[in-house]
């Protein structure tokens, strides 16, 4: 049955691959229809047939109209071949620095009774998939099939010929080497069809109508080169829309025929490996958004985040009773010790997926800067903590909100005058004014009458465009809602007024430190252009998969309120900051993770009730009076 079914999708696939030549062949014969008229008028009129003077103005007619068509299919068939399709951003990966998993994927290939991949590459992402590359078959080859081919390899023909093989990163690092090669199984087993010449050629017609299309949509100054394109680009999109449903069911045909071969290689333990495939993507994604995003935006990479993934899995299968049996795997061989070096190549995955989720800079500097887990914590959660607890004291400056005097001072001089220098950064200074009485017989305009236009800007924009300057509580969710008896008070205005100033201030401060668009010449290569040896997309494009919506400003205020809360703690009680493989940055207190401070923040920030925060800081010894160190 495994045969049959088989056979089936690779029939399938080659019809519909058919189907996509036959739109090639179709379009073509359109084009050469105009010249086969004017050849035939031609001829007509050099036999004596066709004269006359209304033959003669349609020969002339006639064949200008050939020669326009048949210059223009020229110019289009040329894009279409030479336009290089955009390749996804990898991590590329030698033989001779990985020749185990090399080894792996070839003797898996050759259980298959498949082409081996040309080359493996890694994607810092938690999917595996067969990228065909021979759109660069007509410049240089890559340094890795060069490689390939003086080590003794296939004939570079067809090395060449067969696609990359593109694995998830986290995999290599989480999964052991059984599990890695039950996973590329199917994967690998697509390598098949991609061999069979009708396939090929019709992906072929496919990624060049679509790089195409990418090619027509740059734009240019001169008029005629705009309408050049943008006929080029009509002619490719009507192209592609009549291959689209022919395409989708080839690749489904492919798909069908390798998961069907792939059925007899350890088709146990796929079902087992499937669960880890699972599991790391939720670990992964823990990881980015809770302890890589927080650091990426304080101009620092985490250059471990595979092994980062590895940490954040075992201590899930330690909390998770559903994963304990998760840990008796952990002694079997690692898929990263098929590589010489997973450090260098964990730097490398780690960087990039810094530039798709995040949008940094492609190489260190003196802004974006590596850090190692071991100083994660004093270099990212103590520097972020002490940041946002100082932006929200320069706020608090702008508001007119007076430092609060040290109380242990006997100086009537500086009791009268808070402002006086011995009065530092407090949390006490924060919490006076989150819990002070509301502004009341007015608007909350009027109580942020020190903020003008600017300083309300929508954080989700990078230009720092304003946002509307009737920012009241209309603008928090559940506020169009109408009213109902005996529920909670509407929020405090001094609080929106303090989210909204230090929604601005972030959002000033971002936008003070993104990068600038390129120059129209000295631009990066649109997607379908650029050398080989180079990444095919477009920088400004950045991030590619954002990990995080922009926070709302009542989110702002109580990361900025647990900032200072830590700080203080920090300072005052012996705290450390620490960092949590599952939720990020935390707070150490005596030596235990503090899991009960977030919710008595809300309770401050949304219900107005400070007591449960001053109780948690009276049992712990925090001295919210005493002057904090601040960035």
């Amino acid at each position: 049955m495994t045969g049959i079914g088989m056979e089936v999708g690779a029939q399938a696939a080659r019809a519909r691959a058919l189907a996509v030549l036959r739109i090639r062949s179709r379009a073509l014969a359109v084009a050469l229809l105009p010249a086969a008229a004017a050849v035939i008028l031609l001829a007509g009129g050099s036999t004596g047939h066709l004269v006359g003077t209304g033959w003669d103005a349609a020969r002339w007619a006639v064949s200008a109209v050939a020669l326009v068509v048949l210059v223009a299919a020229g110019v289009i068939a040329l894009v279409v071949a030479r336009s290089r399709p955009a390749v996804s951003p990898t991590v590329p990966v030698a033989e001779d620095a990985a020749p185990d998993l090399y080894r792996l994927v070839r003797d898996l290939a050759d259980r298959l009774d498949v082409p081996a991949p040309s080359a493996v590459a890694l994607t810092p992402d938690c999917d595996s998939w067969l990228e065909d590359r021979t759109h660069r078959a007509h410049g240089p080859p890559p340094p890795e099939l060069h490689d390939e081919v003086a080590a003794g390899g296939r004939p570079h023909r067809r090395t060449t010929a067969a696609p990359v093989l593109v694995i998830g990163s986290p995999f290599l690092w989480w999964m052991r080497v059984g599990e890695l090669r039950a996973v590329l199984a199917p994967v690998v087993a697509g390598t098949g069809p991609s061999a069979q010449p009708d396939i090929a050629a019709a992906r072929r017609f496919v990624r060049g109508l679509d790089a195409a299309v990418a090619v027509a949509s740059t734009q240019g100054r001169c008029p005629l080169f705009r309408s050049a394109c943008e006929g080029i680009g009509w002619v490719a999109r009507l192209l592609l829309r009549s291959c689209r449903g022919h395409a989708a069911e080839m690749e489904r045909g492919v798909a069908a025929a390798a998961a069907e071969r792939a059925q007899a290689v350890d088709y146990g333990l796929r079902i087992v490996a499937q669960e880890q495939v699972g599991l790391a993507y939720a670990g992964w994604d823990r990881l980015l958004t809770r302890v890589a995003l927080p650091a990426w935006r304080m101009g620092r990479w985490p250059s471990r985040l595979d092994a980062g993934v590895v940490a954040a899995l075992t201590e899930l299968s330690r909390r998770d009773r559903l994963a304990e049996g998760f840990t008796s795997r952990l002694g079997e061989r690692p898929a990263c010790d098929l590589l010489e070096e997973p450090g260098a190549i964990d730097e490398a995955a780690s960087l990039l997926a810094a530039r798709l989720f995040h949008g940094g800079p492609a190489e260190t500097g003196p802004d974006w800067a590596p850090v190692d887990w071991q100083e994660y914590p004093e270099e990212v959660v103590d520097r972020k903590w002490r940041t946002d607890a100082a932006r929200l004291h320069r706020v608090l400056d702008t508001l007119g909100v007076r430092p609060c005097p040290d109380p242990t001072t006997s100086d009537p001089t500086t009791r009268e005058h808070p402002a006086s220098d011995t009065a530092g950064p407090t949390l006490s200074r924060v919490l006076d004014h989150l819990t002070g009485p509301p502004v009341t017989g007015a608007p909350l305009r009027d109580s942020t009458d020190l903020m003008d236009s600017t300083d309300l800007m929508d954080p989700s924009d990078p230009a720092g465009r304003t946002a509307s300057p009737d920012l009241t509580d209309s603008h928090l969710p559940g506020a169009h809602e109408p009213p109902e008896p005996h529920t909670d008070p509407p929020p405090n205005p001094r609080n929106v007024a303090l989210a909204a100033r230090l929604t601005a201030e972030l959002a000033r401060e971002e936008a003070a430190l993104a990068p600038q668009g390129p120059a129209s010449a000295d631009a990066p290569p649109a997607p379908g252009q650029g050398s080989p040896e180079t990444a095919l997309w477009d920088d400004g494009t950045l991030p590619l998969f954002p990990l995080q919506s922009p926070r709302t400003p009542r989110e702002l205020l109580a990361d900025h309120v647990t900032a200072m809360v830590c700080c203080a703690a920090m300072d005052t009680a012996g705290a450390v900051p620490g960092l949590d493989w599952l939720d990020g940055p935390s707070l150490l207190v005596n030596g235990e993770r503090a899991t009960d401070l977030a919710p008595r923040v809300l309770s401050l920030i949304e219900d107005g009730d400070p007591t449960p925060l001053r109780t948690w800081m009276v049992e712990l010894g925090i001295r919210p009076e005493k002057p904090v160190r601040l960035v």
